[in-house]
């Protein structure tokens, strides 16, 4: 499969042109712009540059809104719900966001609960943008059913992600992960390079596990990580989600057409709110120097804490650009044109 090196100021600009011809304004288009590169910047190419197609195709169905936005419906102190009103995901989970962390600054804790949104891309890329602001945070979304509960044959739970946060003097510490072994978006991203799974992670057509991705898209029934475990935490994130927004569950999602209507749930802390932040440092140092100090099962190996590699792929990714699919790059262009 042929890659073509693209900087991230040429990437950010193509993608700021594209998104104001489908009608965003130029504000909107730039943030957007960012956000999309940003996450290909951390080698998240399936929720950055590759998912940008099917984006603007949701855009020209009109299933995402682009003159909508998000608005607080229900507020009880530092707990709010609001209405995606089908609008952009990725913004309105920034503002969702931002509102959670004001709420955590002011009350120490902040919930924002959000209803009929849309896919929000990569959920690391508001957790980066709360540990910045110095917040911890415990976000999570529902989605269409993509994963057979444990025992069953037919999808009836999403691979509902799950994003934590924690700031940290020398590296933030972000975990972002599907509850689907691999997210659809990682095996798409294998199967255009022609590449297996370096584990089963999902059943073919024939009820069968299966390393090969293209199997598992075809048959569209991933592996719940952790097997029963995964399959328990996604119905209850599921259950969250819906409860607290008062929206969708991924059965109601489902019964629609395309991948719409999400449920999520933005949760924002303040660690400072306790007058001892040293001693959180400290104790964080201690967690990660004692996982750091493992003997590797393989020579030269080591272990990493959630979100270290990301530091340095961004390092790299910055300094070299990065290796996009040609083919989705001559799309994007085609799109533009």
């Amino acid at each position: 499969m042929k890659h073509t090196t693209i900087s991230s100021q040429e990437m950010r600009s193509v993608l700021a042109s594209l998104f104001t011809k489908y009608g965003f304004s130029k504000e909107q288009a730039n943030t957007l712009a960012r956000i999309h590169t940003e996450s290909t910047v951390d080698g998240i190419y399936s929720h950055g540059i590759n998912r940008v197609p099917v984006f603007i195709d949701y855009v020209k169905q009109g299933l995402i809104k682009i003159d909508n936005t998000a608005s607080k419906v229900a507020s009880l102190g530092s707990i709010e719900r609001w209405n995606g009103n089908k609008a952009s995901g990725v913004l309105n989970a920034l503002k969702c966001t931002d509102r959670a962390i004001d709420l955590a600054k002011t009350h120490g804790l902040g919930l924002v609960a959000l209803r009929n949104t849309n896919h929000w891309m990569r959920g690391g890329t508001y957790a980066w943008r709360a540990v910045e602001q110095g917040c911890i945070s415990i976000l999570f979304t529902n989605t269409i059913p993509n994963m057979p509960a444990w025992g069953g044959k037919e999808n009836r739970i999403g691979n509902n992600p799950l994003v934590i946060g924690i700031p940290r003097k020398n590296g933030h510490v972000v975990l972002d992960m599907a509850l689907s072994q691999f997210s659809f978006g990682k095996m798409q991203s294998l199967a255009l390079n022609d590449q297996e799974l370096p584990f089963e992670g999902g059943w073919d057509n024939n009820n069968n596990l299966s390393k090969d991705p293209k199997a598992i898209i075809d048959s569209g029934r991933a592996l719940p990580v952790g097997y029963w475990k995964g399959s328990a935490l996604s119905m209850v994130l599921d259950m969250l989600a819906t409860l607290l927004s008062a929206g969708n569950s991924s059965h109601k999602i489902g019964l629609e057409e395309k991948e719409t209507s999400l449920s999520q749930v933005f949760l924002c802390i303040d660690p400072t709110t306790f007058s001892d932040t040293e001693l959180q440092d400290k104790l964080l140092n201690e967690i990660i120097q004692f996982t750091h100090d493992s003997t590797p099962m393989t020579k030269g190996d080591r272990t990493f804490y959630p979100g270290e590699r990301t530091l340095t792929k961004r390092a790299k990714s910055l300094k070299e650009g990065m290796q996009v699919n040609t083919e989705i790059w001559e799309e994007i262009h085609q799109l533009l044109s």
